[in-house]
C-alpha cells in the first residue's frame, strides 16, 4: 500500500497540568500500513498502541496501532504478543505475522524533521499524543489503551483523548506493553515498520547504519562518518539530538539525550 502524508490542523489540549492551552504547529505525518478494519471495526473494537524510535537518532519515530474485537484478546495472547523489546528480530517476524491475522494493524510515522521541531520547543510528548489520538480516531473504537511516554500517565491520556474524538474511553499506563497484550503487539507492529524503515534507508544509501540508535557503534560510524565536515544536513538525521550536537557544535534551544527503546 503507497504511504500518503497528511497536515493536522493546529489544535489546542484541554485540561489542566498539560503544559499551558496554546496550540500545537501542524505537523506532517507519513502514514503505512493502512488496511481497511474488516473485523472489530467501529465501536466494538478495542485499540492498543505504542511506539518505537522515541530515542532513536536517526530515522523516524513509528506509533503503531492493533485493533481487535475484546473477544479475540486470548488469541493475541496466544500468538505471543508482548513487549516488542522481548522479543528476537525473527520471532517479532512471526509474531507480526500472527498479530495480522487477528485485527488490524496501522502505523504511522513521524519525521526527523517534525521531532526535531517539537524537541526544540520541549513539546516531544505533545506530538506523541496527537499521533496516538489521530491513529486511534481512525478506528473510532470504545477503548482504547495506550502506552504512556510523559511521567504523568494521567496526563499523556488527556491529551491522547482530546485527539481520539468523542466516545472514546483512553487509557494510558507506563509499560503497558508489558502488561496488556494488546498493547504489546501494537509495539511489535511500530518496531517492525521501524525496522523495515531503517533497513530501507540502509539499502538507499548501500551502507550498514546499524539499529539507528546512538548506543550502537555501527550507527555511530555510520553518522560521524556521513556528517562531520558536511554542510549538508541529511533528512534521516534528529539534529535536536545531544549526539548530533557533539558532532555539529551548533547548539539548538534544547538537545535530547538519545534513549534506547
Amino acid at each position: 500500500m503507497r504511504d500518503r502524508s497528511v497536515s493536522l490542523p493546529n489544535r489546542r489540549v484541554p485540561g489542566p497540568g498539560v503544559g499551558g492551552p496554546g496550540p500545537v504547529a501542524a505537523d506532517i505525518l507519513t502514514r503505512v500500513g493502512m488496511p481497511r478494519v474488516v473485523a472489530g471495526d467501529g465501536p466494538r473494537c478495542v485499540v492498543g498502541v505504542d511506539e518505537a524510535g522515541r530515542g532513536a537518532w536517526i530515522g523516524p519515530l513509528v506509533v503503531g496501532a492493533v485493533a481487535i474485537d475484546p473477544g479475540d484478546l486470548d488469541r493475541l495472547r496466544e500468538a505471543g504478543a508482548r513487549d516488542s523489546k522481548e522479543l528476537s528480530p525473527a520471532r517479532r517476524a512471526e509474531v507480526y505475522a500472527r498479530i495480522e491475522t487477528i485485527g488490524a494493524t496501522r502505523s504511522i510515522e513521524l519525521s526527523p524533521a517534525e521531532i526535531d521541531r517539537h524537541v526544540v520547543r520541549g513539546r516531544l510528548n505533545d506530538l506523541e499524543a496527537r499521533a496516538f489520538g489521530t491513529i486511534v480516531r481512525e478506528f473510532a473504537p470504545a477503548r482504547a489503551l495506550v502506552d504512556a511516554c510523559d511521567a504523568d500517565a494521567r496526563r499523556f491520556g488527556r491529551r491522547v483523548s482530546a485527539e481520539a474524538g468523542p466516545g472514546v474511553r483512553v487509557v494510558a499506563r507506563h509499560h503497558a506493553d508489558r502488561t496488556s497484550p494488546l498493547v504489546g503487539a501494537a509495539s511489535i507492529v511500530a518496531k517492525v515498520r521501524r525496522d523495515r524503515a531503517i533497513a530501507e534507508l540502509a539499502a538507499s544509501l548501500g551502507c550498514e547504519v546499524g539499529s539507528g540508535y546512538p548506543s550502537d557503534e555501527r550507527t555511530v560510524r555510520f553518522v560521524t562518518a556521513r556528517v562531520r565536515g558536511s554542510a549538508r544536513r541529511p533528512a534521516w538525521l534528529r539534529e535536536s539530538w545531544a549526539p548530533t550536537q557533539r558532532i555539529i557544535p551548533v547548539a539548538p534551544t534544547r538537545t535530547l539525550d538519545g534513549f534506547d527503546r
